[in-house]
């Protein structure tokens, strides 16, 4: 199927306000590498192949290994590859982008409250919505990642 409409055209000043929060959580302090890593875990769940395809080659930009990149899908089997920050950030992601099968347990919930700051948790939160968000409009209007354009 085609692309369908181009939301960013059809609506700039709501394209606008959620490249506001795009760039809140770009500059809240947390890792760049951190939030891409999340991004791309959040974009595979729910298959959004545009969004994807750019978390991916954030990630390998910023220097990523592809032996690293190409085990986020299984990070929970990948040992010590991803560090304990990175393991709870990719969990709590998965939480709150499936909430309607996890419920968000007070244990995932607890895990994340003990890793990182309330901030932090806030800010990667807002980073989760948005990327389900995005997500949603990638795959609604049928974004072509860059490797198929």
């Amino acid at each position: 199927m085609n692309q369908r409409i181009d939301y960013s055209k059809a609506s700039p000043e709501g394209y606008k306000v959620f490249g506001g929060v795009y760039g809140y959580v770009q500059n809240s302090g947390l890792p760049k590498a951190l939030i891409d890593l999340v991004y791309l875990r959040v974009s595979q769940i729910n298959g959004c192949a545009y969004c994807i395809d750019m978390h991916s080659r954030d990630l390998l930009k910023s220097g990523l290994s592809v032996e690293k990149l190409v085990l986020v899908p299984v990070w929970r089997e990948a040992g010590e590859l991803f560090t304990t920050r990175e393991r709870v950030a990719l969990d709590w992601a998965e939480t709150v982008t499936l909430v309607a099968q996890t419920g968000i347990p007070d244990a995932d919930y607890q895990s994340a409250a003990a890793e990182f700051s309330d901030k932090e948790l806030a800010d990667l939160t807002y980073g989760i919505g948005l990327m389900n968000a995005y997500n949603r409009f990638g795959v609604a209007f049928r974004l072509k990642p860059a490797a198929a354009v």
